[in-house]
């Protein structure tokens, strides 16, 4: 089979097993883009290090990971409109962003895995990366023609627009190369002021550490002011997606209620039925008291009296980041009972960051 043939039977493989996008490119390093990451770590707008900033250069450079390499094959799958939609803010309830309703990476696996097998029925060697830290996915699918870059930071694609989610086969078939598309954003910047903290506060750059998503996968205590933008989501954030033009006609279509869920339930239920429900989300170290956090978050927006007795009781968690977020939430809420559950921690708290949030959450409380 000419290499010409065999392409082509692989985009056909992988169309038929549900990719939606498929592209070949080179391995040559992406020189370029771990430029660019070396400049965000320096400026300090990547955060912690971590997923492909853990090693800017094994992420750019495919050889290191794989001597034998020879093209990425780039496959791309549309999870809307089976995400669904949150719908309208709910008392006591939070949102999870749409790539998070379930593990919408398991279509980009069959069909990815599809490909890979093809390629070893024709005698190739070859790897799937989706969700790998050894490959900045978005810049292998923008070389391979899949995407183009947007200023969100998001790849972007013709009739999907952002709500994509992106992999690659690593193989040794010499095969064509695509051509990349000819395509930017233009002039629209509807990403950038949808933005809920400003984290876009440059074409193209995205300021990790002003990310509602990044927090909300990141451990410790979430800023103050980060909070005060964190809205009702409990998981990721879809703000600069949902703006974004091409996209829209794929949005409007996601019909179905999804991704909704009752905070104040979530908070009941043990580490372990967290775990094994949210086993497809990144919480930091596996631990459940991130998502708890993020959930005490979000009640500080749309709890009612009804999230009370649940937040009180947290204010008694061994667990510090969640005796803090708890007085934050209820200072945000307010009225007689938080106010005096407040008074009550705050005269036996040792830990000063959590005295700290109390003394602020008592101020809050005031007149609500």
């Amino acid at each position: 089979m000419t290499a010409d043939a065999l392409s082509d039977t692989l985009r056909q493989t992988g169309l038929r097993h549900g990719l939606v996008g498929f592209g070949v490119c080179s391995v040559e390093p992406f020189g370029a883009v771990r430029s660019e990451m070396g400049r965000r770590i320096e400026l300090g707008l990547a955060g912690r290090p971590r997923f492909t900033y853990t090693d800017p250069v094994v992420a750019t450079e495919v050889s290191r990971s794989f001597p034998w390499a020879e093209r990425l094959i780039v496959g791309s799958v549309a999870y809307l409109p089976a995400a669904g939609t949150p719908g309208p803010a709910a008392p006591d309830t939070g949102r999870v962003a749409r790539f998070a309703t379930v593990d919408h990476y398991q279509p980009l696996r069959t069909g990815l895995i599809a490909v890979a097998r093809q390629l070893e029925e024709s005698g190739h060697r070859s790897e799937v990366l989706a969700d790998d830290n050894r490959l900045v996915d978005r810049a292998a699918a923008v070389r391979a023609g899949v995407a183009w870059w947007g200023k969100s930071t998001m790849a972007l694609a013709p009739g999907f627009g952002p709500w994509l989610l992106l992999g690659s086969v690593v193989t040794d078939a010499v095969l064509p190369v695509s051509t990349p598309m000819v395509r930017d954003c233009g002039t629209c910047v509807a990403c950038i002021p949808a933005c809920p903290t400003g984290a876009l506060d440059e074409e193209g750059v995205l300021d990790a550490t002003r990310c509602i998503s990044y927090w909300a996968q990141t451990p410790g205590f979430i800023p103050r002011d980060i909070r005060r933008a964190w809205g009702d989501r409990l998981y990721g954030c879809d703000d600069c997606l949902e703006a974004c033009p091409p996209g829209g006609r794929l949005a409007e279509g996601a019909g179905s209620m999804n991704g909704r869920i009752d905070l104040v339930e979530l908070l009941e239920r043990s580490d372990e039925e967290l775990m094994d429900t949210y086993a497809h989300f990144y919480v930091p170290r596996r631990d459940a008291r991130f998502l708890r956090r993020n959930a005490l978050v979000a009640l500080g927006h749309n709890g009612t009296r009804r999230a009370i007795p649940v937040l009180i009781r947290y204010l008694e968690s061994p667990i510090a980041v969640l005796r803090g977020h708890a007085a934050w939430a209820l200072g945000r809420i307010g009225g007689k009972d938080g106010r005096v559950a407040l008074e009550r921690a705050r005269s036996i708290e040792t830990d000063p960051t959590v005295v700290d949030e109390l003394e602020a959450a008592a101020r809050l409380s005031e007149g609500r």
